[in-house]
């Protein structure tokens, strides 16, 4: 356990210092260019919508799914 522990610490230690080198190139500037404050409202705005709809879409499949497993369930048992 404790070898794998320090595997672990190793390798996040590794990739840690590899990442911050790969996003040092082009003077700072990422894959997207320059960053202006209206990109990173908008950006943060998605970020907003997407989470509440991503929970929503989730919940409504669940709920779709548990509805089916109750029908499924009491099928079977008013066979029995």
């Amino acid at each position: 356990m404790k070898k794998a522990a320090q595997t672990a610490l190793l390798t996040l230690a590794i990739l840690m210092a590899l990442t911050a080198t790969a996003f040092a190139g082009d003077a700072g500037q990422g894959w997207y260019g320059e960053i202006d404050d209206k990109i990173v409202t908008f950006f943060g705005l998605g970020l907003v919508i997407l989470f509440p709809l991503v929970a929503a879409i989730g919940s409504y499949i669940q709920g779709r799914l548990e509805r089916r497993a109750d029908e499924r369930k009491s099928a079977i048992f008013k066979h029995k």
